[in-house]
């Protein structure tokens, strides 16, 4: 079989790009995501040597010497993508692939700057479009029904310089979600199916990877009798690991238990809203009713972190949410915050119903990135809703505030997680706040429009 090179790109917005050999001043701990790339390239045939550039660790060099280039990205980086896409097709005369979020969602719209779309995860796409690319006969699309996830296989590593990312390594033991959540494009992209790996398979690459882990997990609790058996077998691993699940981990005591004696120290977790309307509105059902500061007070006395996601701009939402928010996230002390404006992401049941309600007035994709809103909020105005989420940011980070979340964080809390991960994080956080202008936008007088 001839030989192919194979350029696997991930594009970025110009905030955080390699421009001219100057690198932003981003904190390596928030890139830590590189895992889906990597196991496009473990997807492979042996015939095809991948490479992969990350436009924020480094810049692309358009006259590398490649076959076939592929571009993965979300919605976002869409128009950086179709940049970087045309350059290729049109000075270079080489042939380029997509893959990711976006493209699996609006296929008919990528297939105008690539050659083929892979619609839906690598795994049960790429083996074919590389056959057909040999064999001169690329289709268009590709598509192909979510992967069972036994024998998958282990990233290499190499492929990317590790030093520039977070101090932890990523895998995957779970994928996809089962949950209908209007405004989430993970479940809809994985056709709301949650599946496993075997726990033989994660605990034997978990022994191959250093002390402190991130699983790149959607729910990593979705089945409950599954990640106990997980947790359970970790705990002579002695990891120290970290991911994302629902708030049902503090519903069970067995799970909890198994979860904090198996070395978590931290978990995101989706929140939301503190409105149950909203909730409902979202199909969010398994937040409901649900005491959020209990939750997280469990969480803290197991030794757990939460790193608390919040959105706003919902339809129950008045301009008054944004100090209820903050109220809360202070009081509950969490570590840190996703905290932002409700993006109607393509493919998703929430666009599809503020377009059809002639809502959305913005579809330059670059501004899906939640830093800016693209939508009719109903209860507020834009300015209200964009310098609101804003405001939050900037009171949440505030000097004396995160000192004295650090300090209390030490009352509970791994000292060393608190000084290697907590206070970076928010260090991290006030300084990529005030490069994207964050910080500028959420000052007190014009929180309120």
């Amino acid at each position: 079989m001839e030989h192919i090179k194979f350029l696997l790109i991930n594009p970025t917005s110009p905030v955080w790009r390699v421009q001219g050999g100057e690198r932003p001043r981003q904190s390596r701990l928030f890139r830590f995501s590189m895992l889906p790339s990597l196991y496009v390239a473990a997807s492979m045939p042996p015939y095809v040597e991948t490479k992969i550039i990350d436009e924020e660790v480094e810049p692309i060099d358009f006259d590398m010497d490649a076959d076939l280039i592929g571009i993965t990205f979300m919605t976002y980086n869409a128009p950086r993508a179709y940049e970087i896409a045309d350059k290729f097709r049109g000075e270079k005369g080489k042939p380029v692939i997509f893959g990711g979020y976006h493209p699996t969602f609006m296929p008919e719209e990528a297939i105008q700057h690539a050659e083929a779309v892979c619609i839906g995860e690598a795994e049960g796409n790429v083996p074919r479009m590389m056959e057909d690319f040999t064999a001169g006969k690329l289709k268009q699309f590709y598509s192909s029904e979510p992967v069972e996830l036994t024998g998958l296989p282990k990233p290499d590593y190499t492929l990317i310089r590790k030093q520039e990312y977070a101090p932890v390594d990523t895998l995957q033991a779970t994928r996809g979600c089962n949950y209908q959540c209007s405004f989430c494009s993970v479940s809809a992209f994985h056709h709301h199916h949650f599946r496993v790996r075997p726990v033989a398979e994660v605990i034997d690459e978990l022994r191959s990877l250093g002390r402190y882990v991130l699983f790149m997990d959607d729910n990593i609790i979705g089945n409950r009798e599954y990640a106990k058996q997980l947790f359970a077998e970790m705990i002579p691993l002695r990891k120290r690991w970290f991911s994302q699940c629902g708030l049902g981990i503090a519903d069970d005591e067995e799970l909890l238990h198994l979860a904090s004696s198996s070395g978590c120290q931290g978990l995101f977790i989706g929140f939301e809203s503190l409105s149950d309307e909203e909730l409902r509105s979202w199909k969010k059902r398994t937040n409901l009713g649900k005491n959020y500061l209990a939750i997280i007070r469990k969480l803290h006395a197991a030794g757990i972190a939460v790193c608390a996601a919040f959105m706003f701009g919902g339809d129950n939402d008045t301009p008054d949410v944004f100090e209820r928010a903050l109220e809360f996230l202070l009081e509950a002390n969490v570590e840190t915050i996703q905290t932002t404006r409700l993006t109607p992401f393509p493919g998703t049941p929430l666009f599809a119903e503020l377009d059809r309600q002639g809502r959305i007035f913005d579809k330059n994709w670059s501004h899906y990135d939640f830093n800016n809103v693209v939508f009719e909020p109903l209860h507020m105005s834009r300015a209200i809703l964009d310098k609101g989420v804003a405001w939050v940011l900037r009171e949440f980070h505030t000097r004396n505030r995160v000192a004295r979340r650090v300090w209390k964080s030490l009352q509970y809390l791994d000292p060393g997680l608190v000084l290697g991960g907590v206070l970076p994080l928010n260090l991290g956080w006030r300084q990529k706040l005030t490069a994207d202008g964050s910080f500028q936008r959420g000052t007190v007088e014009e929180k309120h429009g």
